[in-house]
C-alpha cells in the first residue's frame, strides 16, 4: 500500500534537491500528483497471483495455449525508470485452463512492482506452475529501458529479451521451438 504522505515528502525532497522551487506554480501539485501515481504504477505490490489464477475451467486438451503481445509497463528497480514493452505467456494445460484474461492481470501483478525484466520473466512462470498446474510453462518478454535509452549508454531502440521454461518445455526443445514460432 503506497502510503501518499512518505511519497509525497519525498517528491519535495529530490525536486528541492535537484534545484526546484516547490512552491512554484508549476509544481505545487506535483507531489500529490506523483503520489497518485503511484498508486497506479505500484499496485501490484498488494496483489496476489492466485487471485486471477484461481477461476479455472476443465479441458480434455493438453495443447499449449499461449497469450502473445501482452503489453506491459514496468519500473526498473535499480533507477525508478519505466521498462516496457510485450510479454508472450504459454502453458500446456493438465486439465485445467484459465480464462485469457487471467495471463494478462497475472503479468500486470508482477510488472506493477519495482523490478528487473529477469525477475518478472521468472515470476510469470512460477506464479502459473504453483497455481494452475500445468504440465508446464514458458515466458518471453521483450522491452525497452528508459535507463539504457535516456540515460546511461543512451541506446534508444534496444531492447532486451528474456525467457524462462519450466515443466515440458524445460524438457522438449520442439515445444519451445513451437513456441518461438508461434510469438513470431
Amino acid at each position: 500500500m503506497v502510503e501518499r504522505d512518505k511519497v509525497e515528502a519525498g517528491v519535495r525532497l529530490i525536486l528541492e534537491g535537484i534545484g526546484e522551487d516547490v512552491t512554484r506554480e508549476g509544481l505545487l501539485e506535483t507531489p500529490e500528483r506523483i503520489a497518485r501515481m503511484c498508486e497506479e504504477i505500484y499496485g501490484g505490490m498488494d496483489l496476489d497471483a492466485s487471485e486471477p489464477l484461481s477461476k479455472r475451467f476443465h479441458v480434455n486438451s493438453s495443447e499449449m495455449v499461449l497469450e502473445k503481445d501482452i503489453t506491459f509497463y514496468s519500473t526498473c528497480e535499480h533507477h525508478l525508470l519505466p521498462f516496457y514493452g510485450k510479454a508472450h505467456v504459454a502453458y500446456v494445460p493438465d486439465g485445467e485452463v484459465v480464462g485469457l484474461s487471467k495471463l494478462a492481470r497475472t503479468v500486470d501483478i508482477f510488472a506493477k512492482r519495482p523490478q528487473l525484466q529477469e525477475q518478472l520473466t521468472a515470476q510469470i512462470a512460477d506464479a502459473l506452475m504453483e497455481h494452475l498446474k500445468p504440465k508446464g510453462a514458458m515466458v518471453m518478454i521483450e522491452a525497452e529501458h528508459m535507463c539504457m535509452t535516456m540515460r546511461g549508454i543512451k541506446k534508444p531502440g534496444s531492447k532486451t529479451v528474456t525467457y524462462v521454461t519450466r515443466g515440458i518445455f524445460a524438457e522438449e526443445e520442439t515445444l519451445q521451438n513451437k513456441f518461438f514460432a508461434m510469438v513470431r
